[in-house]
This record gives C-alpha cells, sequence and structure tokens, in this order.
C-alpha cells in the first residue's frame, strides 16, 4: 500500500498504487492518478487531472497539473501526463494543457528536470532529455529525445527542438532547432553537431560525418531549406545508421513550424 506521511493530505477520489510514497505536508487532489514506485518528497502540490507513471522521484515544492497560464482557458478538461523513471527536482512548475493545444501537456519517460523549470500547458517532452536549473518552456514546446536544455535558456511558443540537440546555458530560443544541433546564444545560432553527445550515446563514425555534412549543407552553404533537403536526402545507402539519422534531420527540417535558427 502507498506510504502517506500524516500531515499529507490526499483527497478523496485520489487513485495511488502500491508504493507510492508522499512526503510531509503534500497535497494530491482528487483526480490525480500515481502508478507504484513514484516517490513525492514534502511540500509538493498535484493536482487536476494528473497522471503520473512508475517510479518518478518529485523533489520538495513542485507544483504538478495546476491550470494553464493562459488567458484562453476557461475551466476544460485537460490533464498532465507524466511518464516513468522521471526525475523532478525542486520547486519545478508542470502545468496541464489547453483545449485549443489538444489538451494534454507530456512528459516521456527518464527524464532529468532540475530545479525551478517550468513546462508550460501543451508542451511535449520526449525521453531522456535534460533540462537543467531555470529552464522555462512557453506553451506548445517540443522537446526531443535525448536533447539537453543548459541552465536558464529560455524557449518561445511553438518552438521545437529536435533529438539529439543542445543549447548552451543562457540562451534564449526563438526559432526551431534541428535534431542533433549544437546551439547557443541569445537568440541562439548553431555551432555544429553534438558530436560528445552522439559518441555518447554510441552512435558511429560514419553516421557523424554524415551528420557533420549534413550540418555544412544546412548551415554553411547558402542554399534554401528545400535545396539543403534535396541535396543531404541523396547518396546514402538506404536502411543504414547514417540513412535513419539523415531521415530524421530532413523531416524535420519538412515541417514549417516557426523557422529554424540560422
Amino acid at each position: 500500500m502507498a506510504r502517506i506521511h500524516p500531515s499529507a493530505i490526499v483527497e478523496a477520489g485520489a487513485q495511488l498504487a502500491q508504493e507510492v510514497q508522499v512526503g510531509a505536508f503534500s497535497v494530491i487532489g482528487a483526480k490525480v492518478t500515481i502508478e507504484s514506485g513514484t516517490s513525492i518528497d514534502a511540500h509538493v502540490v498535484i493536482t487536476g487531472h494528473t497522471r503520473i507513471g512508475r517510479n518518478n522521484r518529485i523533489y520538495s515544492f513542485c507544483a504538478l497539473g495546476e491550470i494553464p497560464q493562459d488567458k484562453k482557458y476557461a475551466g476544460e478538461r485537460t490533464e498532465l501526463v507524466i511518464g516513468d523513471d522521471n526525475t523532478i527536482r525542486e520547486f519545478c512548475s508542470l502545468n496541464a494543457g489547453t483545449a485549443q493545444g489538444g489538451g494534454v501537456t507530456r512528459i516521456g519517460s527518464d527524464n532529468w528536470i532540475m530545479s525551478y523549470v517550468h513546462i508550460a500547458h501543451d508542451c511535449v517532452i520526449g525521453d531522456h532529455a535534460v533540462l537543467a536549473n531555470l529552464a522555462q518552456l512557453a506553451g506548445h514546446v517540443t522537446v526531443g529525445d535525448w536533447a539537453v536544455l543548459g541552465g536558464m535558456v529560455g524557449v518561445h511558443q511553438f518552438v521545437r527542438i529536435g533529438a539529439h540537440s543542445m543549447c548552451g546555458g543562457g540562451s534564449t530560443l526563438v526559432q526551431d532547432v534541428p535534431p542533433f544541433v549544437l546551439c547557443r546564444g541569445s537568440p541562439a545560432k548553431p555551432f555544429g553537431i553534438n558530436v560528445e553527445g552522439l559518441q555518447r550515446r554510441a552512435f558511429d563514425e560514419e553516421t557523424i560525418t554524415a551528420l557533420k555534412r549534413a550540418y555544412r549543407t544546412v548551415f554553411r552553404d547558402g542554399l534554401t531549406l528545400v535545396q539543403a533537403r534535396e541535396a543531404i536526402a541523396s547518396g546514402l545507402q538506404e536502411g543504414s545508421a547514417a540513412a535513419e539519422a539523415i531521415d530524421q534531420l530532413v523531416q524535420f527540417l519538412a515541417v514549417p513550424g516557426r523557422g529554424i535558427i540560422r
């Protein structure tokens, strides 16, 4: 059964699985569902239609599932959904979605979310991402798998951040960051491929070399995005790891979005 501190408040209707721990003075709302093995420290507030998966660690003073900070919100039933094995450090705030944005703010699994991070309504975070201290995400932001945002990074609404990218601390993202790209600055500019991150994740040299070539084509050769997509998609053996990575980049560039950093 769940282990709940005597000073905590768990409202009737909340569903807490076995081995859930709730610390002192925390408040769990009536429409919250928490799966087995998740640990909630002291002074945490979890409210709204919030679903939390297995084996998450949520540290003190977090606020999860509150209504969106959006003037269009008019009391609709929207959700916050959190996967498994996430670490959410102190003073983080994760808001529920809006009806206009699909109704769900979604956090994947095995993410490392450091202190004072804000994830606004309708954001979608993949798996294995790192959001360092004070990273601030406006509404409708998408963060791909294994992406890294440095401390105090500010992200404009509707920005897409590609998988395996990395953004340096203190940067401002007002346009999309393609997969595999290293960026920094305010506004952020591209500075090559995230080679160290890719090597840590066992990307082979052929794939890294192909991504470096693609980077030069997109960011250094003066081509339009349409021309760059066509150029980088040619000449790779279909089915290879390199071709799969390049296809991921091409698919990202095919979506207009807010335009990419260049």
